[in-house]
């Protein structure tokens, strides 16, 4: 962890597959909180994203371009804590959408402070209009030809509908 800087800095992970406004939420919300904030975009073998790991990082980088260069985009391969030791972090981010996330959430955590004993992870509750916005159902909503724009940035709508061929 980091301790040799007095910056307070926080990771956090996701596919981002694509950023949704509740991910914006939060990193707005975490930009209050820390000096710098590390948007660490996973690259996970086991699963067939939509978005390529650069696409997504350009993604965060145009959603966050208000936010005074306090947000870094950034690609991660591999455990959570060798990228909180790469990138110097004080803390790792996660959010809570409900109480179902809590266990899985809880367990990584516990999971990671286990790995690492200085591994701290901070818990943040979405706002209540972004409670149920997840990129999983943007995706089926996008597929299915229903109106996903309200639920993301306009970047990552213009995006998402460029990838899929829609209109409008």
């Amino acid at each position: 962890m980091n301790v040799s800087n007095n910056k307070r800095t926080v990771l956090y992970p996701g596919s981002f597959d694509p950023l949704t406004n509740g991910h914006l939420d939060l990193i707005r919300r975490a930009c209050l909180i820390f000096d710098e904030v590390y948007v660490a975009v996973a690259v996970n073998h086991a699963k067939q994203p939509m978005f390529t790991t650069e696409e997504r990082i350009e993604m965060v980088r145009e959603a966050c371009v208000d936010l005074g260069g306090k947000v870094f985009p950034v690609a991660f391969d591999g455990l959570v804590v060798d990228a909180v030791d790469r990138l110097e972090v004080s803390a790792i981010l996660r959010g809570l959408r409900a109480f179902s996330d809590f266990e899985f959430e809880l367990q990584m955590a516990l999971m990671n402070r286990k790995l690492r004993e200085d591994c701290e992870t901070l818990f943040m509750m979405p706002s209540q209009e972004n409670s149920f916005i997840s990129s999983r159902l943007i995706k089926e909503i996008a597929l299915c030809g229903g109106d996903f724009g309200k639920f993301v940035p306009a970047t990552v709508a213009a995006r998402l509908r460029s990838k899929l061929n829609l209109t409008k």
